[in-house]
């Protein structure tokens, strides 16, 4: 959490806000019930040319964010890991909905 005047700020794992200035117990809640599982969500990462790829958070510390290129667990697929900023980038982002695009370069 961070402290704004008398209030606070809850922030997630990922160094994103949860909530604007409130007080200790309301920031406390927020994150209650945010829990942790939204880290083993799939994420939208936008690469430099504008292709957004699925993927799945490796490793979230205070330091970084590493996501690696998500292969629903085949065995052969490519290990493609990308080193990210802490706080999360704008460019990682939910999921959603949308179909899966693999990065140039890669094999199917």
């Amino acid at each position: 959490m961070l402290q704004q005047g008398d209030d606070f700020v809850a922030v997630d794992l990922l160094g994103r806000h949860v909530t604007g200035p409130v007080d200790w117990l309301t920031a406390e809640e927020s994150l209650d019930e945010l829990g942790i599982g939204y880290l083993a969500d799939p994420y939208r990462l936008t690469l430099e040319n504008g292709d957004s790829i699925r993927v799945r958070l490796a490793e979230v510390s205070p330091t970084r964010i590493t996501a690696k290129l998500d292969d629903f667990g085949a065995v052969g697929a490519p290990q493609l890991y990308y080193e990210l900023e802490f706080p999360a980038p704008d460019t990682l982002r939910p999921w959603g909905s949308e179909p899966l695009i693999w990065p140039s370069g890669t094999t199917e």
